[in-house]
């Protein structure tokens, strides 16, 4: 054989295998985008994959592997079983109570795992000031069991306290089990998870990225945010554990938000969720408690939401608060990206002549979230929702409506929380706390208020920005 028949051949063997090179890329990209044909509910999602799989094959499909499979759906239907019999319906209710609140009840009594309990008490704290005094004093008294989840944990002052009092408690009897969330645990270095290994405190990373096969779920977090003490009382809201949160000692104003004291049933519930998680995250169960004695006269109900079989829970129950509304609706919220859906239930609200009103942040922490913002607030104005800009930041999660029911937890209204994060909300049934909500809103709509003017006066140039962030409104 000549130099150049040998030539010949071993072009012909790169010819071979480059071609079937390109049909495996192609089949890969072709199996991506027909998996996320076959799975995506939205179809501006699935369209955006499938273009992207088809486009660029093995970055796509890479990338859809990532970021756009749920694959926490099957394992949580295996995994994250209740631990304690629970029933839904208002059967367990008094008549009082289930003719005072009926049409607040009825959508979470359909979609909700967890019932709506009485005899609970809940209190309103605020910022890291009040809240973490709270919660350390709580750790401090505990006697039994203490069960810490937050998505954020910094290794900073305030988060080695928790880790000193945490593993004081254990010290002395207690059971501590302690989850942060992989990717939230980040904002700090070192990672606190490193503290609580020094500490001998139990804790597990929630979903931890991986680098090799089977990658991580680096798209689906926990933000849920819970305390439980003894299975007798209960911390849940929107506060993260971090220095970010309280006022230091040159008087720097920290990160608003609230966060809540509850005791009674309602606890056990939120014992209950953290135990699911517990067991998702170490395959570890919890022992069982008893429910927890009655403690005031609130009718209070955990919802929990995520990417497994809660999906959308928190969603129907927004649908429902808003389609119940009779007066008014309140919302606070730091990150305001509500996707189509639940915009024209706003709208709708709004033109049946239902007051609402959303305080927002002038500007948060994610400005390419603001910008989104922007785009989408005329469309809410015209229908006359009205919007008002906060210039401090805050970070509460907060919705009232007709001074009755309200909705606290640890959930945004953006994609990213009632599509991707484990999140977890609490419905209150009570008009004294409602009103308590009311008077912290109505203090920040002195704030200057939107307007369809007001927005267009920005500049084609900003709009123009904003209008190519709210292209990306499902992945903020």
């Amino acid at each position: 054989m000549t130099v150049a028949e040998l030539l010949a051949a071993v072009a012909r063997i790169e010819d071979w295998q480059a071609t079937v090179l390109a049909a495996c890329y192609l089949l890969l990209g072709l199996a991506a985008g027909a998996h996320a044909l076959l799975n995506k509910t939205e179809p501006r999602a699935a369209q955006v994959w499938l273009i992207i799989c088809m486009a660029v094959p093995i970055v796509g499909a890479m990338a859809y592997y990532l970021f756009g499979i749920n694959r926490i759906q099957t394992r949580a239907r295996r995994l994250l079983e209740p631990a304690q019999p629970l029933t839904g319906g208002q059967s367990g209710l008094s008549t009082d109570n289930q003719m005072r609140h009926g049409r607040h009840l009825v959508i979470g009594d359909r979609v909700a795992a967890m019932a709506a309990r009485e005899g609970n008490r809940v209190s309103l704290l605020q910022h890291g000031d009040a809240v973490y005094p709270a919660m350390l004093d709580a750790i401090a008294e505990a006697q039994r069991e203490v069960l810490l989840c937050s998505y954020i944990f910094d290794n900073d002052e305030v988060g080695r306290r928790f880790v000193g009092a945490l593993a004081e408690a254990q010290a002395r009897g207690v059971s501590v089990r302690v989850l942060v969330d992989a990717i939230g645990e980040c904002y700090s270095w070192p990672r606190i998870s490193r503290e609580l290994r020094r500490a001998g405190l139990p804790s597990r990373r929630f979903l931890p990225p991986r680098f090799v096969p089977p990658f991580g779920y680096v798209n689906l977090r926990t933000h849920r945010k819970l305390l439980i003490v003894d299975g007798a009382i209960g911390f849940c809201g929107g506060l993260n554990i971090g220095d970010r949160h309280v006022t230091d000692a040159s008087g720097y104003r920290p990160v608003d938000d609230a966060h809540f004291r509850m005791e009674g049933p309602v606890v056990t519930d939120l014992r209950t969720l953290f135990s699911d998680d517990w067991r998702f995250a170490a395959g570890e169960d919890l022992p069982r408690v008893p429910v927890c004695a009655v403690a005031g006269d609130m009718l209070c109900r955990v919802v929990p939401d995520g990417p497994n079989e809660d999906m959308d829970k928190l969603l129907f129950i927004l649908h429902g608060a808003l389609a119940s509304a009779r007066r008014y609706v309140y919302i606070m919220t730091p990150y305001f990206l509500p996707e189509r859906d639940l915009v024209a239930a706003l709208q709708t609200t709004a033109l049946r002549g239902v007051d609402v009103r959303v305080v927002v942040p002038y500007r948060s922490n994610l400005r390419y979230v603001d910008w989104a913002m922007q785009h989408m607030l005329p469309t809410l104005l015209r229908s006359g929702v009205r919007v008002f800009r906060r210039r401090k930041f805050s970070h509460a999660k907060l919705l009232t409506v007709d001074g009755r029911y309200s909705l606290v937890g640890s959930a945004n209204l953006d994609p990213r929380s009632l599509r991707l994060n484990f999140e977890v909300g609490v419905e209150i049934f009570d008009e004294g706390f409602a009103r308590e909500l009311e008077l912290l809103m109505e203090q920040e709509m002195a704030a200057p208020e939107d307007t369809v003017a007001s927005l267009f006066a920005r500049g084609r140039t900003r709009r123009l920005r904003d209008a190519c962030m709210a292209l990306f409104t499902p992945y903020l």
